[in-house]
C-alpha cells in the first residue's frame, strides 16, 4: 500500500504536527477548535436524526437534512439557504426519493444511495461535493469523509496519491477511491491525529498549510 502515497511526507507531517500539538487532537488548542465546530453535538444530532426508524417519515428526513446542512460549520453560507429552499419545495415523491437515497447510502447499498441523492440534487443544480458528503460525515465519523475540493486536490497532489483525479462533479467511483486512500493514510499515523475523519482531514489541511 505504500506505493499509493508518499508515506515519507505523511510521517514528516505527523512528526511536525505532534511537535506543535503534543497529544494531537487531545491537545487543548485542538480540543478548542473541535468545540468551536460543535463536532460532538453534530455527530450526536446526525446519528439520532438518521436512525433507521426515522426513514419511515420522508418529510422528517428532509427536514433533518436541512438542519444538519444549516448547522454545519463547513458548509458555505450561500449554499445553506439554497439547499433549504430547494428541499422544502420538492414534491412529495422527490422528497421520498431523496430520503430513500440517503437511507441506502447510510444503511444499505452505498453506491445506489449516493447516486440517488446525487440525481435529486442535480435537479436543483445543487450537485456539490459538500452537500452530498456532509450528512454521511457526521453520521459515520470514522468511515465517511467530507469532500472539500481545495483540500482534496491538495491532499492528492501533496501526498502523491496514485490514480486519483479529482473532478468537480460528484461521482461514486472517485468518492470510494479517495475514501479508501484516505483511510489507508489514517491507518499509518497515530490515532490521536484521527479521532474522526473530519479531524484527520484537518490535520492534512494544516500540514499542507505549513509546508
Amino acid at each position: 500500500m505504500e506505493g499509493m502515497m508518499n508515506l515519507q511526507k505523511l510521517k514528516q507531517a505527523e512528526k511536525l504536527f505532534l511537535e506543535n500539538y503534543p497529544g494531537g487532537f487531545e491537545n487543548p488548542e485542538m480540543a478548542e477548535i473541535r468545540k468551536k465546530h460543535n463536532v460532538d453535538k453534530m455527530i450526536a444530532f446526525a446519528q439520532n436524526s438518521f436512525s433507521k426508524e426515522n426513514f419511515r417519515h420522508p418529510d422528517l428526513i428532509a427536514e433533518n437534512m436541512i438542519k444538519v446542512i444549516t448547522r454545519s460549520s463547513v458548509i458555505s453560507v450561500f449554499e445553506k439557504p439554497r439547499f433549504r429552499d430547494f428541499v422544502r419545495a420538492l414534491p412529495l415523491k422527490d422528497k421520498q426519493k431523496l430520503a430513500s437515497g440517503l437511507e441506502e447510502l447510510l444503511h444499505g447499498r452505498e453506491q445506489p444511495g449516493f447516486e440517488t441523492v446525487l440525481e435529486v440534487l442535480k435537479s436543483g443544480r445543487l450537485a456539490k461535493w459538500s452537500l452530498i458528503t456532509n450528512c454521511p460525515t457526521y453520521f459515520r465519523p470514522q468511515v465517511d469523509i467530507f469532500i472539500k475540493p481545495t483540500t482534496v486536490k491538495g491532499v492528492i497532489e501533496y501526498f502523491e496519491l496514485k490514480d486519483l483525479h479529482y473532478k468537480p462533479t460528484p461521482a461514486w467511483a472517485f468518492y470510494e477511491a479517495y475514501r479508501s486512500a484516505f483511510n489507508e493514510m489514517k491507518s499509518r499515523v497515530s490515532p490521536v491525529l484521527a479521532p474522526t475523519n473530519a479531524a484527520f482531514s484537518g490535520f492534512l489541511m494544516m500540514s499542507m498549510a505549513e509546508r
